[in-house]
């Protein structure tokens, strides 16, 4: 009898788990025929991005239960609506966040509606992370501006404004969010479309679509508020469900992928892994490597499914050709050609706490590619709260600027606006290896100035003299005019080189040879080098010397900068 009870209820478990993978395997064929949206939320710093984040997961019931319970839990630790859910705390995970009520790093969430699926990035608002909302913002499809209805457009509201509209973000939401705390007053929506709108017109941001909504309440997120029946547009969900998210244009354009890796787990295999970045690929088609001019043909796509009878944009694959070529890492294979530029007119976003140093070599990562390239002149800054345009001899943090760069060889490279994946890069500290800014290709230029020499031996200063007082006031000088222009520098004072030389004999010429290579070093990255050589060693090249025993030597030679 317990035998055949046990067998009854094996086989009603199993039946429910058979159902269960059933109505799994049907969810997910069903997500899978779905568009999908990428978006993110951007705005000034206490506008209500988390939150709005949170209500639109809570909204679309993405929540699990243990979600909901720890954000019971959360609320009443750390949140700020009192007995009320939190919803910024759905997003908000790092401690820093919480303890300071804002927002510092990117989070992405996942939900979906039965219409779309979202993949929403929420950007801090805080100056200070302006450098994170542009990672956020580098793979979205539209981006929700949001403004707070009681302190309307700001400074911030104006740089992601333009931000987005650099990084080729065309769907544009203003969400006038807050419309609880102004009595949802239509004066105030208004008034606030009027002033964004001229700001819009003057940036260049044909269209936006703004919508009342209060994310705290959930007025104008997933349903229709009736404390506001002025408004007769769609909710923001609706609009996130309908919006058209055009093609992108690297769909229509000839077949691009740039190398990553040269995939050989065997003798016998030999093929070239990366993304499509542009058109689509097929066996049969001729792709043509742009640094060495050699063609061949496709003879395999190979993925992780296996084998392919075509790839499109933004698939990663690897392909196999019918002919050996010398391939490596960087290279582009293209089905037209693409030009080779030496020198880039981009935009660039400053994203360090140090400025800018002009002719400073920096590693610049642009596609699969690293190489050198250095600022030679900036054209333009901007100034986002004004749109006003003026030369300048440096960059800050947040700064946008119309720059022209050298690059220390040819690379295949295309302009951003035809290429959102291949025309964008980020400059890298030498020193450091912090990512110092983000750039965006305007135009190429086939010839520029390559780093000679001469480059490296402007940035390395020689200081003599019998006095070391006067050495050291010269060396003060310099610093700080050096240091004012933006300038990195370096100090190898006695001391310094006596530590470098702590093996030899003072008087052994190794001593000045390798203070010479450490000044090469240092002025290759960029760095200017000021060398206290003590008295003597005149003849210290490359570089400059000056005897600061002279009665001018500290009133400021041109070639100090």
């Amino acid at each position: 009898m317990a035998t055949a009870a046990r067998t009854i209820n094996d086989r009603a478990l199993s039946l429910r788990e058979g159902e269960a993978r059933a109505e799994l395997d049907a969810w997910l064929a069903l997500n899978a025929k779905k568009s999908l949206l990428r978006f993110l939320t951007c705005g000034s710093v206490d506008d209500g991005k988390s939150t709005l984040i949170g209500r639109l997961l809570y909204d679309t019931h993405t929540l699990f239960e243990d979600q909901l319970a720890t954000l019971e839990i959360d609320s009443g630790k750390s949140g700020t609506q009192g007995a009320a859910l939190d919803m910024a705390l759905l997003v908000d995970g790092l401690a820093a966040e919480r303890e300071q009520g804002i927002t510092i790093d990117v989070a992405y969430r996942f939900f979906s509606t039965p219409k779309r699926k979202f993949i929403v990035a929420d950007t801090p608002g805080h100056e200070q992370f302006t450098r994170n909302m542009v990672t956020g913002a580098s793979t979205a499809e539209l981006a929700v501006l949001l403004i707070d209805a009681r302190k309307g457009v700001l400074t911030q509201t104006r740089r992601h404004s333009f931000l987005v509209d650099l990084l080729g973000i065309r769907n544009i939401v203003l969400a006038i969010n807050k419309m609880d705390l102004v009595d949802y007053s239509q004066a105030r929506f208004d008034e606030i479309v009027a002033d964004y709108r001229a700001f819009a017109d003057e940036a260049g941001i044909a269209t936006f679509t703004a919508i009342p909504v209060s994310g705290l309440t959930g007025d104008n997120i997933a349903t229709r508020s009736a404390a506001l029946p002025w408004y007769s547009g769609p909710t923001l969900i609706e609009h996130l469900e309908t919006v058209p998210v055009a093609a992108p244009a690297e769909a229509d354009a000839p077949a691009r992928m740039a190398v990553q890796w040269v995939n050989r787990p065997n003798a016998a295999f030999r093929g070239y892994a990366g993304q499509i970045a542009s058109g689509s690929v097929r066996p049969g088609d001729r792709l043509t490597v742009s640094r060495t001019g050699l063609s061949s043909t496709v003879a395999r796509i190979v993925s992780f499914d296996g084998e392919l009878a075509h790839a499109t944009a933004g698939q990663s694959v690897t392909l196999t050709l019918a002919d050996e070529l010398d391939i490596a890492r960087g290279d582009m294979l293209a089905a037209e050609p693409v030009a080779l530029a030496a020198g880039l007119d981009a935009t660039l976003v400053w994203m360090a706490e140090d400025r800018l140093a002009p002719r400073r070599s920096y590693l610049m990562k642009i596609g699969t590619q690293m190489l050198s390239a250095s600022v030679t002149a900036i054209d333009q800054k901007i100034d986002v709260d004004t749109l006003a345009r003026a030369p300048a001899t440096s960059l800050g943090l947040n700064d946008i600027a119309d720059c022209r760069l050298d690059l220390d060889r040819a690379i295949p490279a295309l302009a951003y606006a035809d290429n959102r994946q291949l025309g964008a890069f980020i400059l890298i500290d030498k020193v450091s290896h912090a990512t110092v800014a983000a750039g965006m290709i305007r135009s190429l230029r086939a010839g520029a100035r390559t780093r000679t020499d001469d480059d490296e031996a402007s940035r390395i200063h020689w200081i003599g003299g019998a006095s070391a007082a006067r050495r050291g006031t010269l060396i003060g000088h310099l610093r700080q005019r050096l240091q004012a222009s933006g300038h990195p520098v370096f100090l190898l004072d006695t001391v310094g080189l006596a530590d470098l030389n702590a093996d030899l004999d003072s008087a052994s010429p190794e001593t000045l040879r390798r203070a010479r290579e450490a000044a090469r070093l240092l002025a290759r990255a960029g760095v200017h080098v000021l060398i206290d050589t003590g008295a003597g060693k005149a003849d210290a090249h490359p570089g400059h010397y000056i005897d600061s025993d002279q009665p001018d030597a500290d009133e400021g030679d041109d070639w100090v900068i």
